[in-house]
């Protein structure tokens, strides 16, 4: 009887009910969605500075600066890191995480971007009679240069610092 009393004060205990408002406190979680978000935003505006026009297909693609992927795994390990320090499990494996993410976008990912310009421009050249002729172009832009992946981590970095500071202010 006492077994059932305690479950249903737990069932009444609103810190054990999740709420919409939990998830936006979630520093981590808030960090890394931010992250991206700015991440693809900031490809419209680097796109426009380097093409002199405006692409707001960038906010849905992959490649360019910064790298999307970097900002959001280090904005999620460093609120990690801030929220709950560094010596534990969850930091380790977010770090870990992080470091495959931004290995795979600035060198596999990166070489098959290559690779699909090549083929693309190999089919490009071939005869119209040719049955692969009128395949569509793969995509090129899917990884990152290392200074793309830099600048993508560094965002996430400050990101975090900056919701990290917000959330000892208690806002």
């Amino acid at each position: 009887m006492e077994g059932a009393v305690a479950a249903a004060d737990q069932s009444l205990d609103p810190a054990a009910v999740p709420s919409a408002y939990s998830s936006f406190s979630n520093l981590p979680l808030v960090a890394a969605f931010v992250s991206f978000v700015a991440a693809q935003s900031l490809k419209i505006v680097t796109t426009w500075y380097k093409e002199k026009r405006w692409d707001l297909k960038r906010m849905a693609g992959s490649g360019g600066m910064p790298s999307s992927h970097s900002a959001t795994v280090i904005g999620l390990t460093v609120a990690i890191g801030l929220r709950d320090g560094t010596g534990g499990s969850l930091f380790a494996i977010a770090l870990v995480l992080a470091s495959i993410v931004m290995y795979d976008a600035s060198s596999v990912r990166f070489h098959a971007g290559r690779q699909a310009e090549v083929l693309n421009q190999i089919v490009f050249e071939l005869p119209p009679e040719h049955p692969l002729a009128d395949s569509r172009p793969l995509r090129e832009p899917l990884g990152h240069t290392p200074p793309q992946v830099a600048a993508g981590a560094a965002l996430g970095c400050i990101i975090a610092y900056i919701l990290y500071l917000i959330s000892l202010l208690g806002v």
